[in-house]
């Protein structure tokens, strides 16, 4: 589809643990859409944000912001108060696949394989293991692995962990406890109907964390994955299924644990995210480009799926 010239508002950088990340996000589709011929006015975002975008009149905003409230539907909904046309995912989308529970409470019931798991008051873990170790704790509702511990029987955090120990129990109230998957990090992107590829992450440090993710050279991209036909098949169509269970618009990507001990079996979704990443790192843009996209492209891409959306909301009512 060959874009009219458009005045985009790019909507980066926010409050949240993953401002950096935005920002360099932000950054890169505003010179890709300026490559293009768009206007294109920069809005980091504060509390004035519904005035800035009432002052700029953007044909469409390009949401690329991460984490709360960017990504959770608090965006979306003053977004769609003001109705403005907005990239990626809509409010009802947004708020159930920034939340892990919420998310599995979406999925599982349509055969997606889940880690199993329950939500327990961090105070609880001071006492007691909440699930047999090896197994993991993370914030409910936060992106990019901020705050995920996996607490084993030879780690450090103290058995039971140590109220002094550094964690994300020191931060949250609750957290979602998984048994730990042990195996190979696979992730694969979804734009519009389409699966890309599956690349598999080999962090340095053994653990792909917001510094693995985040930092050049901290960890391996190995795209497409070398692994069999039918984890790559099981890897796209879960993810493109997962993509349409939840309403997910633009583009999404979905994180992947496999225990390749156990074959297809061995295979789990463990969060999609509604707003992936657009940095240089990023995985998306990078599978994007071994499929033939490039990253000005791809841009336009998210783009013209909002204004379509928009257009087929504007015609039901």
């Amino acid at each position: 589809m060959s874009l009219p010239k458009l005045h985009v508002a790019v909507l980066m950088g926010g409050w949240s643990n993953e401002r950096p990340v935005s920002l360099m996000s932000g950054e890169g589709v505003a010179k890709a859409l300026e490559s293009k011929g768009h206007k294109v006015t920069r809005i980091d975002m504060d509390r004035d944000v519904a005035i800035r975008l009432a002052e700029t009149k953007p044909d469409v905003v390009f949401n690329a912001l991460h984490g709360a409230p960017g990504e959770d539907g608090t965006v979306q909904g003053m977004m769609d108060l003001m109705g403005l046309t907005y990239t990626h995912s809509g409010l009802a989308t947004s708020v159930i696949a920034i939340d892990k529970e919420l998310t599995k409470q979406a999925l599982v019931p349509h055969g997606i394989p889940m880690p199993g798991g329950r939500i327990v008051a961090s105070e609880e873990i001071y006492e007691r293991d909440p699930l047999p170790r090896p197994y993991v704790l993370k914030p409910v509702n936060e992106g990019s692995s901020v705050g995920v511990a996996i607490v084993t029987d030879e780690g450090n955090y103290g058995n039971p962990i140590a109220r002094d120990a550094k964690g994300p129990w020191q931060e949250f109230d609750h957290l979602l406890a998984e048994p730990y998957i042990r195996g190979r990090e696979l992730t694969t992107a979804v734009i519009g109907d389409r699966a890309l590829l599956v690349t598999e992450l080999k962090p340095k440090s053994g653990f792909y964390d917001f510094d693995s993710k985040y930092t050049d050279g901290m960890t391996e991209h190995v795209c497409p994955a070398e692994v069999p036909d039918e984890i790559t098949q099981a890897c796209k169509d879960l993810a493109l299924r997962a993509h349409q269970l939840l309403g997910c618009k633009g583009t999404s990507r979905s994180d992947f644990r496999w225990d390749d001990t156990q074959g297809v079996e061995g295979l789990f979704l463990l969060e999609t995210n509604t707003q992936p990443g657009m940095t240089p790192l990023s995985l998306v843009p990078e599978q994007a480009k071994a499929c033939g996209m490039d990253y000005p492209d791809l841009v336009e891409a998210i783009i013209a799926e909002a204004l379509a959306d928009a257009e087929k909301r504007k015609g039901a009512k």
